[in-house]
């Protein structure tokens, strides 16, 4: 099954309705807040073996998220994250063929981009995954300094000079009112899956057992990686291959920055702040002073 680049443009003009009429066959977790811990824990399942590299992921993030649309993009360049593309794909080449993996944020359980965010844009969503409210960031450029997988992208006003960061949402607005996120209802093959995380990590080793027959490299990658990712994949090669860290690490820095800096940060700014309220209190001081002698 293969999507050319006029397929690909006329499933953009309908990728809409294929991200807001969910398919009566397909079942969608139900997703509340009255389960406790992990249980609740919702996740996203990425086969790269049934990944037909169609782009329609990519092409139903952007027309959910209203970014710039495109023409279907090439294997042999295909487009890098950034400001205007929160999903694309990593695209590998296999003698004449092509494999792809969905490349996106991970939405680490143990995230260092949120343990380092100094203004809460970043936070644990109760449903595990990392969520972002793009009003709260400052364009302190921590989370892109510190992110394993390289991910997060700042891009600054040419006005302004004040920076934004960008990178998926998990659609934050879909996942808490019971429809799975856009990518994963676009997808026609069903490479992206959309679920609780403990069901889908059973499914995922399930199917890597499946490919282990043919593929003796196939592995599950997210189970234990960052404590547990959201973004799981079924490989069927060494991550490494697929242009993954084969052992991804909270960085040393970013603990350093979190337990360190950031309280000393604050320790500053509320020296200045006091030093600022001590000096008008001073300066009133001496106008009262000052009248009373005019008097």
């Amino acid at each position: 099954m293969t999507l050319g680049r006029r397929d690909f443009l006329k499933g953009f003009a309908g990728v809409a309705g294929l991200t807001f009429l969910q398919p009566s066959g397909m079942v969608r977790p139900t997703v509340t807040s009255t389960d406790s811990g992990s249980q609740s824990d919702v996740a996203l399942l990425v086969d790269v073996s049934k990944c037909i590299g169609c782009w329609w992921c990519y092409a139903a993030c952007k027309n959910y998220n209203n970014l710039p649309e495109t023409i279907k993009p090439d294997p042999e360049d295909p487009p890098k994250l950034s400001g205007d593309c929160w999903t694309t794909l990593f695209a590998l080449q296999k003698g004449d063929g092509w494999s792809f993996r969905k490349q996106a944020c991970m939405h680490c359980t143990d995230a260092a981009c949120v343990e380092v965010c100094p203004s809460g844009a970043l936070r644990y969503n109760e449903l595990g995954f990392v969520q972002y409210e793009t009003e709260k960031c400052i364009g302190c450029g921590y989370c892109v300094e510190y992110c394993p997988f390289n991910v997060p992208r700042l891009e600054s006003n040419r006005i302004t000079g004040i920076g934004l960061m960008h990178k998926c949402t998990f659609c934050m607005e879909r996942v808490t009112s019971h429809q799975q996120p856009a990518c994963a209802d676009a997808c026609p093959t069903g490479a992206i899956k959309f679920g609780r995380r403990l069901e889908l990590v059973q499914e995922g080793k399930q199917r890597v057992a499946e490919l282990s027959k043919i593929s003796p490299q196939a592995c599950l990658y997210g189970e234990h990686e960052m404590g547990g990712l959201h973004v799981l994949y079924v490989l069927d090669d060494c991550p490494s291959v697929y242009g993954l860290p084969e052992d991804p690490q909270f960085p040393v820095t970013a603990i350093i920055q979190k337990d360190v800096f950031r309280p000393l940060t604050w320790i500053v700014w509320s020296v200045v702040a006091a030093g600022l309220a001590l000096n008008v209190l001073v300066a009133r001081a001496r106008q009262v002073r000052k009248k009373k002698e005019v008097h």
